[in-house]
């Protein structure tokens, strides 16, 4: 199933599977969102929960119970039921299951809402705890974008933070978080992408980013400008050539090398009391370039 929201300037196309953003699309018929080419990666915009990143040998463990768990953990291969739409914005929701119990003993209940508002989309993500223990996760967002935005063919495309200066980068090893800091690629804020970034897996950036930023090129018809919710971890990721470049805020990444299975102990892992609720989000905001 798939729910379509529509104004004067937005198109957008959501699927019931993983509540996963399909279509980004301006009233001049450019599509924005990588659309998923089998021959590169077949995801566009998977939210990521209850890890985000890789667990040792696929394995984690929550309240001294273990599991498997794949990559970004189950929610981006989940079916969400559709509980409210309108033309213009659409919540989608996940509940725990006997099935999600046996992996990630934990009652939950995750919300995610889309809304456009001119030419702006607001991704907003609510967890909440409907269990009695605490509850350890990590929630991530995942979107892919063109590369090259459209009228940028052959141009470099630059990304730049708005509160400027040079974050850490840091990577991974064998899929799972390395600590040690590496020379930032972001000069005065701004790192001008190159396919060959991407021959070592994702550029993290732990702490930085959280203001936001803007993805642009010279001659691009649009430039997406980025605000973020709740989500200090930023991963940038593409494969090298492939014709988009993912824009990820997170809180929580993968689990740190040598480390054991437990999410509680994951970078910046969130303990939800039960009862609590509480929100991520990310924007973007299309504009148009003379």
């Amino acid at each position: 199933m798939s729910i379509i929201l529509s104004n004067a300037d937005l198109t957008v196309e959501v699927s019931a599977l993983g509540a996963e953003l399909q279509r980004l699309t301006t009233a001049q018929g450019d599509e924005l969102l990588w659309d998923g080419q089998e021959a590169f990666w077949t995801g566009r915009a998977p939210l990521l929960f209850p890890i985000v990143g890789k667990a040792p040998d696929d394995v984690v463990s929550v309240n001294g119970q273990v599991g498997a768990m794949k990559q970004h953990g189950f929610a981006r291969r989940s079916v969400f039921d559709l509980i409210f739409h309108d033309s213009d914005e659409a919540t989608l929701r996940l509940a725990d299951t006997a099935e999600s119990r046996e992996v990630y003993p934990c009652s939950f209940q995750l919300d995610a809402h889309y809304k456009i508002s001119g030419t702006r989309l607001k991704n907003t993500v609510t967890v909440r705890n409907t269990g009695d223990q605490v509850m350890p996760f990590g929630m991530g967002f995942h979107p892919a974008f063109v590369w090259p935005l459209p009228g940028a063919q052959g141009r470099p495309h630059t990304i730049t933070l708005k509160g400027g200066g040079a974050p850490d980068l840091c990577r991974l090893e064998g899929g799972l978080f390395s600590a040690q800091a590496h020379p930032s690629p972001f000069a005065d804020g701004q790192l001008t992408l190159d396919h060959s970034q991407f021959d070592e897996d994702a550029m993290i950036f732990p702490r930085g980013t959280a203001q936001g930023l803007r993805y642009s090129a010279e001659g691009a018809r649009y430039a997406l400008d980025f605000a973020f919710t709740n989500t200090p971890n930023l991963g940038i990721w593409s494969k090298p050539d492939a014709p988009f470049v993912c824009i990820e805020p997170w809180h929580g990444m993968a689990a740190y090398q040598g480390a054991g299975n437990d999410i509680a102990y994951r970078p910046d892992s969130v303990l939800l009391q039960p009862g609590e609720a509480t929100e991520f989000a990310y924007e973007v905001t299309v504009q148009p370039q003379k």
